[in-house]
C-alpha cells in the first residue's frame, strides 16, 4: 500500500512524462530521414501505463494523437502473452486502431525489473507506404488494398533481435524503401529514448509509487475536464460540414452531420445521421474520427487541459457502423486524416457557438494541395512529397485574429511549411511564389487569418501528383461566426509551358511535363464578428501590410483610407458604418 502521494510530487512527474513525450518528438525530428518528419514535424509521441492508458502526449500533429491509445491497445491485445522486454511493434492498420496507413505507429514496451511498467509510442507519417498512389494517397482507390500497404500488430525487434523477415515485406512494399526504413529506424531509436527516461524515474520514485502518481494524474485530469464541461450549457446541438467529394463520385458533396449533447459534465458526440461510407479514401475508421472529435471540445474549453486518459473520460463519441465515421472494413481511408478529420472538427466548432460563442472558432482553411513523387534527376533517387508550403489560413475567435499561413485545422499549427530552398534540395522542384494574398481572408471584427499563394515548376519528367483535399467549392470554405464573414474557397492550376491555365479539383491525379507548373491559393480563416466593429486602426495596419486593399477596407470593412499615405479618414468611415 503506497502512502497518499505528495501532490507535488505529482506535478513533478506529470511535467516529466511530458517532457519524455518532446524528447522522443525531438529524437524524431533530428534523426529522421524524410522532410516529413524533419521539416514539417508530421508525428506525435506518447507513453502509456502498462494498460495500455495514455499517459501523456506531444501532439506535433493533434489528428495523430487520440488515435494512439486505440492502436496501443490493439498492439497489446493481438500480442496478449507475448510481450517482452526488447521487442518493437509496428502497426499502420486504420481497421486496428490506427488513424490512416501512411501514419506508422511504433511501439515500445518498457520493462522495469522483469515487469512490464510503461510503453512508448513513436508515431509518424511516411513518405510512402505503397499502394496505387503517390505519397500513399490514391485517389482512384476503391478499397483498402489498392489504398496502401497495410500493416497488422508485428513485431518488428523480438527480445533485441531484429526481425529482418517482417522489414524485407514491409521495404519490399514501398515505393521508397530507404526512406521508410530510415524513418522506422528514427521512430525505434525515439521510443528507445522514451524508455530511458521512463526507467530513469521508475529507478528514482519506484514504480508502485509511480502507478499512483498516474492514477493521481488520471482523476486530476478527469476532474479538470469536467469542471470545464460543466460550463457549457445543457443541450444538444446540431450541426453538419459538408466534403467536395470522395474522388469517384465527383460531383456528389459529402455530409458529416453532428448532435452534439452536453449534460452536466459528459460530452457525447453522435453521428448517426452522418452520410453513409464511400467508394473513395475519406473514410474514417472509428479511431480517426474520435480523435478527431477531441479537437473541437478541447480547443474550446476556457482553461486548457492536457490530453491523456483522464480528460477523455468524459467524451464519447457514437459513430453508426457502415458510415462514412465508421466504414465496414475494408474501405479506404487514406484521406480521412485531412478533408474528413476537417469537417469532423469543423462541425464541432460550428457546434459548441452555439453554446459557447465568446469561446469558440471560425474554421480554418482547408487542405488542398497534393502529394507526389517520382525520380529526381537532381539527386538520383526516387523522392516523395507533400506539399506543406500550400498552407493556409487560420481561423478568428473573439479578440483575437486568425493566424496567415497556419494551416489546417487538424494540426492547429504544429505542421510546419518546410524552408523553399530546402524543398528545392529534396525535389525536382523549383518555387516561382510563395507570399502571402491580400484580401483572402473572412472579413470580421477579429479577421481570418490571410492565405497563401504557392507555384512552382516541375524540373523532371514523369512526376505524378494526387491532389487530395477540400475545400475548392463554395459548400467547403470557411465559415464565419457571431457575424463574421466566412474565408475564401482554395482554387488550383495547372499552368502549361504556353501560359495555358487548367483549374484543378481536389481528389484527383495530374501528371504535368516537364517545365509546367502548379499554382495554388489557398483559403483564408473565417472572422469573428461585425467587420463594421473592426478597429479603424487595425484595417490600416492589415493596409499598411499588404494584407488588405484600399478598395476591401471600403467594401468589407467600411473604412475609408487615402489610397497613398493610407491615412483613416475618420469622418467618412463613421458616415459609412452608420455611426
Amino acid at each position: 500500500m503506497v502512502a497518499k502521494i505528495d501532490p507535488i510530487v505529482v506535478a513533478v512527474l506529470d511535467n516529466r512524462f511530458s517532457s519524455i513525450c518532446v524528447e522522443i518528438g525531438q529524437t524524431m525530428l533530428r534523426t529522421s530521414r524524410s522532410p516529413i518528419f524533419s521539416e514539417a514535424r508530421d508525428f506525435v509521441s506518447a507513453i502509456f501505463d502498462r494498460r495500455g492508458r495514455l499517459i501523456a502526449q506531444k501532439d506535433y500533429v493533434p489528428v495523430l494523437s487520440g488515435a494512439a491509445p486505440f492502436a496501443l491497445r490493439a498492439i497489446a491485445e493481438h500480442f496478449q502473452g507475448q510481450i517482452y522486454d526488447g521487442d518493437v511493434y509496428v502497426l499502420n492498420d486504420p481497421y486496428r486502431g490506427n488513424n490512416h496507413p501512411p501514419d506508422i505507429t511504433v511501439a515500445k514496451p518498457v520493462f522495469y525489473e522483469g515487469q512490464l511498467a510503461f510503453w512508448t509510442v513513436a508515431k509518424g507519417h511516411h513518405v510512402d507506404v505503397g499502394g496505387g498512389g503517390v505519397g500513399g494517397y490514391n485517389p482512384h482507390a476503391t478499397d483498402a488494398w489498392t489504398d496502401a500497404l497495410r500493416i497488422p500488430p508485428v513485431k518488428l525487434y523480438e527480445k533485441g533481435i531484429k526481425r529482418q523477415d517482417i522489414w524485407d515485406i514491409i521495404l519490399l512494399n514501398v515505393h521508397i524503401p530507404f526512406l521508410v526504413e530510415g524513418d522506422l529506424q528514427c521512430q525505434i531509436g525515439a521510443a528507445t529514448i522514451g524508455e530511458r527516461g521512463l526507467i530513469g524515474i521508475t529507478k528514482k520514485y519506484g514504480l508502485k509509487t509511480l502507478d499512483a502518481v498516474v492514477e493521481e494524474i488520471f482523476d486530476a485530469y478527469e476532474a479538470k475536464m469536467r469542471a470545464e464541461i460543466r460550463k457549457i450549457p445543457n443541450g444538444t446541438y446540431y450541426a453538419e460540414r459538408k466534403i467536395d467529394h470522395d474522388g469517384i463520385d465527383i460531383d456528389k458533396l459529402i455530409t458529416v452531420r453532428l448532435a452534439l449533447n452536453i449534460h452536466d459534465e459528459d460530452v457525447v458526440y453522435d453521428y448517426s445521421a452522418t452520410d453513409q461510407q464511400v467508394k473513395g479514401f475519406l473514410n474514417s475508421t472509428y479511431s480517426n474520427t474520435v480523435s478527431s472529435s477531441y479537437i473541437s471540445l478541447f480547443t474550446t474549453i476556457e482553461k486548457k487541459v492536457k490530453i491523456n486518459e483522464g480528460s477523455i473520460r468524459p467524451i464519447s463519441v457514437i459513430a453508426t457502423e457502415g458510415s462514412l465515421l465508421n466504414p465496414f472494413e475494408p474501405a479506404p481511408t487514406t484521406a480521412s486524416t485531412v478533408p474528413t478529420a476537417e469537417a469532423i472538427t469543423e462541425a464541432g466548432w460550428y457546434a459548441l457557438a452555439q453554446a459557447v460563442p465568446n469561446f469558440s472558432q471560425a474554421s480554418w482553411n482547408r487542405w488542398a494541395a497534393p502529394a507526389s513523387g517520382g525520380f529526381n534527376p537532381r539527386t538520383g533517387k526516387p523522392f516523395g512529397d507533400i506539399h506543406f508550403m500550400s498552407k493556409g489560413g487560420g481561423g478568428a475567435t473573439q479578440g483575437i485574429d486568425g493566424w496567415d499561413h497556419l494551416g489546417t485545422v487538424i494540426c492547429l499549427g504544429g505542421l510546419r511549411a518546410p524552408d523553399p530552398e530546402l524543398h528545392e534540395m529534396h525535389t525536382p522542384y523549383r518555387v516561382l511564389n510563395y507570399e502571402l494574398l491580400p484580401d483572402f481572408a473572412g472579413p470580421g471584427q477579429w479577421r481570418g487569418g490571410n492565405g497563401l499563394h504557392y507555384k512552382w515548376q516541375i524540373m523532371a519528367d514523369n512526376i505524378a501528383f494526387a491532389m487530395f483535399g477540400s475545400g475548392v467549392r463554395d459548400e467547403t470554405a470557411p465559415f464565419g461566426l457571431a457575424g463574421g464573414k466566412g474565408g475564401p474557397k482554395t482554387s488550383q492550376y495547372l499552368v502549361k509551358t504556353d501560359g495555358t491555365r487548367e483549374w484543378l479539383d481536389v481528389n484527383t491525379f495530374v501528371h504535368p511535363e516537364k517545365g509546367d507548373s502548379i499554382e495554388i491559393f489557398s483559403s483564408g480563416g473565417g472572422g469573428f464578428g461585425d467587420p463594421y466593429l473592426r478597429s479603424t486602426a487595425k484595417v490600416a495596419e492589415d493596409v499598411q501590410n499588404e494584407l488588405l486593399s484600399v478598395e476591401n477596407a471600403k467594401e468589407q470593412y467600411g473604412v475609408v483610407l487615402d489610397p497613398v499615405t493610407y491615412f483613416v479618414n475618420e469622418v467618412a468611415s463613421a458616415k459609412l458604418r452608420g455611426k
